[in-house]
């Protein structure tokens, strides 16, 4: 390979800030979730949940998203080099600020298509994908990857990787700082069973200190995780901003430096009443919308009757009455 990034897209690279990120989840980050959570940060990074390539190629409009969604990046899965080219192409005409490879999914359907974490065993592959991606697009290339897979040496084999991947023309990466068990863990298991290995992702931005390197896994603290900025270039939450939303308006204060009082739970989902409207009339299944606010009254006095009140919504005939009703609800105890 002997096309590295151009100075341009390097200038566009710095651009973008990803000083926090929240992570693709699949079944989660979907286009109503990330509206969901830019109504918390405006500034945190987001990006989509896995695409397959063959699925952006077949249908475009899995890729429609609000505007306010940007900062936006969209995670591709695949191994097939042009394809995956083709789906990048049509990713930023549809405006998306980055393109993911996902090379960090260890589930058995990923597996038997051969992408996701499987593919650190064979960088030449990643990098050739990286390669034709970059050779169409303008918009910065990243990868997801883990520390390593199976029996994979953490140190020599993940050094490998990040130098031949980077040779392909890829100068972000986003790494889970576990290894990836593909038999014998489920995917929620590698979220949990693998032990963390923070240093070695700190090495790695030391090994490659012009390279733009996110660390993710286990990160269950907003403030706290801002002291992995001392050794690498970023961070990135997963099940914590799923979980515990809320959490996520600290981010612009904490991370990007943006004054400011901190949003009410109850101004959060007043913001959000227009956009419930609006799909519902455009029909989307209110149940695609609200299964994700449930989070955002984690901690709260009373919070399984607000969620009752939430699913009770889904079928009601008077519904801006009813979302204006549990927003007073939530003045009245937060």
């Amino acid at each position: 390979f002997t096309q590295l990034p151009s100075l341009e897209l390097l200038k566009l690279n710095m651009q973008l800030n990803r000083r926090f990120c929240v992570a693709p989840m699949m079944d989660r980050t979907d286009r109503h979730e990330r509206f969901f959570l830019r109504r918390l940060s405006k500034f945190a990074f987001l990006y989509t949940e896995m695409v397959h390539a063959n699925a952006v190629i077949r249908n475009s409009g899995l890729l429609n998203y609000d505007k306010s969604e940007h900062p936006l990046g969209i995670q591709l899965g695949g191994s097939d080099p042009v394809i995956l080219a083709d789906a990048a192409q049509i990713s930023e005409e549809y405006g998306y600020d980055e393109v993911n490879l996902n090379i960090g999914c260890p589930s058995i359907k990923v597996q038997e298509g051969n992408f996701g974490a499987v593919l650190m065993k064979d960088p030449l592959r990643v990098a050739n994908c990286i390669h034709q991606i970059v050779n169409k697009i303008q918009i910065p290339v990243s990868i997801k990857c883990r520390i390593g897979i199976d029996n994979m040496d953490e140190d020599k084999d993940l050094s490998k990787f990040i130098r031949i991947t980077h040779e392909g023309g890829c100068s972000i990466y986003i790494i889970h700082a576990r290894k990836a068990w593909l038999k014998g863990l489920s995917p929620e298991e590698n979220r949990n069973v693998p032990p963390l290995n923070y240093e070695r992702v700190y090495r790695i931005k030391e090994e490659f200190p012009d390279l733009e390197i996110i660390l993710n896994g286990g990160i269950t603290n907003v403030r706290n995780s801002l002291s992995h900025l001392n050794y690498v270039d970023g961070v990135m939450i997963g099940r914590l901003a799923y979980q515990d939303p809320f959490k996520i308006s600290e981010v612009d204060k904490i991370f990007y430096g943006k004054k400011g009082s901190k949003k009410k739970r109850a101004k959060v989902f007043k913001e959000l009443i227009p956009y419930l409207i609006k799909e519902k009339e455009n029909g989307t299944k209110l149940h695609q919308i609200t299964r994700h606010l449930m989070g955002l009254f984690k901690g709260i006095n009373n919070a399984k009757q607000i969620r009752k009140l939430l699913i009770s919504i889904v079928g009601h005939q008077k519904l801006e009455s009813q979302l204006n009703y549990i927003s007073n609800q939530l003045e009245k105890r937060c």
